[in-house]
């Protein structure tokens, strides 16, 4: 990008924020969806690529489709005792035109309704290609 001005500036187009909003709120509510549906394939559809996860101070690239395997929810259920993941909010924080920074709080729940584990972790979604999609997670 040459213009750096234009970096810090997000292009306006026009968009009504609760519109906007919802739209990003409707892509996460989806994932969760998708991710309790033990989808994978449906998951990695709601995601934009090259997808950015931020675990601590880690930083992981997913370049394309395909990322996680094959096994990771009969993982994720014999370490956790996972069966569902629940939301508790979704709560924006920052909202430009094409992207919507939301904090999203959730835990994974285990079938006997106990709780295996709680989150708040920030996530952004973005507009680009048509669509609404999540394009980084920070945990």
């Amino acid at each position: 990008m040459n213009d750096l001005n234009a970096l810090f500036s997000p292009i306006e187009d026009g968009a009504d924020e609760a519109a906007t909003i919802e739209a990003a709120l409707l892509c996460v509510e989806a994932f969760k969806d998708r991710f309790n549906a033990r989808d994978l394939p449906g998951m990695d559809a709601l995601l934009h690529f090259p997808h950015v996860i931020l675990s601590g101070e880690n930083l992981v690239i997913w370049d394309d489709h395909g990322q996680l395997p094959a096994s990771f929810f009969d993982d994720l259920t014999a370490s956790t005792g996972w069966d569902r993941t629940t939301y508790h909010d979704k709560r924006p924080i920052l909202t430009s035109p094409r992207k919507v920074h939301l904090v999203v709080e959730y835990t994974r729940d285990r079938a006997d309704g106990t709780i295996a584990s709680y989150h708040s972790n920030l996530w952004i979604v973005t507009f680009n290609n048509g669509r609404w999609g999540i394009k980084q997670r920070s945990y």
